[in-house]
């Protein structure tokens, strides 16, 4: 059973979606709110596998709370449920840290696969965003943030190999497998990511993978 928090200002989508996610018995809604700071402060308090978070939110908007719950707990799974879907909001979705992104217009069928996608593998974005997600990768790279003048992305020969282990779709544990290494290692290998803001790298290349 996959645990959840819901974090949306808009209380009928909210609610709806509580329903309509509750109706599998995969999934179990711990806990939902339309205040992201108040979450914050309640995520140490119950377990929670997997985080719904708005990016339109008022007080706190859902970049933000993103960030701070990965201060908080890198391990946390965010997907980010938004409407808007241009380069920069998908850009901001993988400065932030987030582990996906899923569109308010995408079926709900698609909306429980990337739950599940998250919560096995770690990453999902849908696949309908392949272009934004590329035009996002070019924003990036025309405003210097993380390539070269060639297009390289600064990698280690270890950060590159769970990274393409990653984008055929393989679970830390398996990625640990394969590698001969242990699953804590992975995950120090991930949370390097977010410590030195390779994280947006990892994103980004998991990104043009998974469109090849």
């Amino acid at each position: 059973m996959i645990k959840i928090a819901l974090v949306d200002d808009h209380q009928l989508f909210r609610k709806s979606l509580a329903l309509l996610l509750e109706s599998s018995d995969d999934f179990d809604i711990v806990y939902d709110t339309d205040d992201g700071l108040h979450f914050i402060d309640y995520v140490d308090t119950t377990a929670i596998d997997v985080v719904l978070l708005d990016i339109q939110m008022p007080i706190l908007n859902g970049y933000e709370v993103c960030k701070r719950l990965k201060m908080i707990n890198p391990d946390i799974k965010i997907l980010i449920i938004s409407q808007l879907t241009s380069k920069e909001a998908i850009h901001h979705v993988m400065e932030c840290g987030a582990n996906g992104f899923c569109s308010k217009n995408s079926s709900p069928e698609n909306l429980e696969k990337a739950i599940r996608k998250i919560k096995e593998h770690d990453y999902y974005f849908d696949n309908e965003l392949g272009s934004v997600i590329r035009d996002a990768i070019l924003w990036d790279k025309k405003e210097g943030l993380s390539l070269d003048s060639n297009g390289t992305i600064f990698l280690t020969e270890r950060e590159i190999e769970i990274v393409r282990l990653a984008c055929v779709e393989l679970s830390t544990k398996q990625i640990a497998n394969q590698l001969y290494i242990s699953s804590r290692t992975v995950e120090n290998h991930k949370k390097k990511y977010y410590e030195k803001d390779s994280c947006q790298k990892f994103y980004r290349c998991y990104s043009v993978c998974s469109q090849n």
